[in-house]
């Protein structure tokens, strides 16, 4: 299967601050796994308080059912 090469992708307009990611994995002769992220430092803001909500919430409910 043909595979793309990174310059064929298209251009997007890219905040200042952003940070980008890139990886690739190889398992064997024969797989291979490639991935990119891009996020801006306002989103791992963003991530880490939703982060934050869900534990919270989790640790309510989990507490709650101990008590039952």
């Amino acid at each position: 299967m043909p595979v793309a090469p990174n310059d064929a992708t298209p251009a997007t307009t890219s905040h200042r601050e952003e940070i980008k990611s890139d990886f690739e994995l190889r398992v064997g002769k024969h797989v291979t796994l490639q991935g990119s992220a891009r996020i801006t430092p306002a989103g791992v803001i963003a991530v880490g308080v939703a982060a934050a909500a869900m534990t919270l919430a989790l640790g309510y409910l989990s507490s709650s059912l101990r008590r039952r």
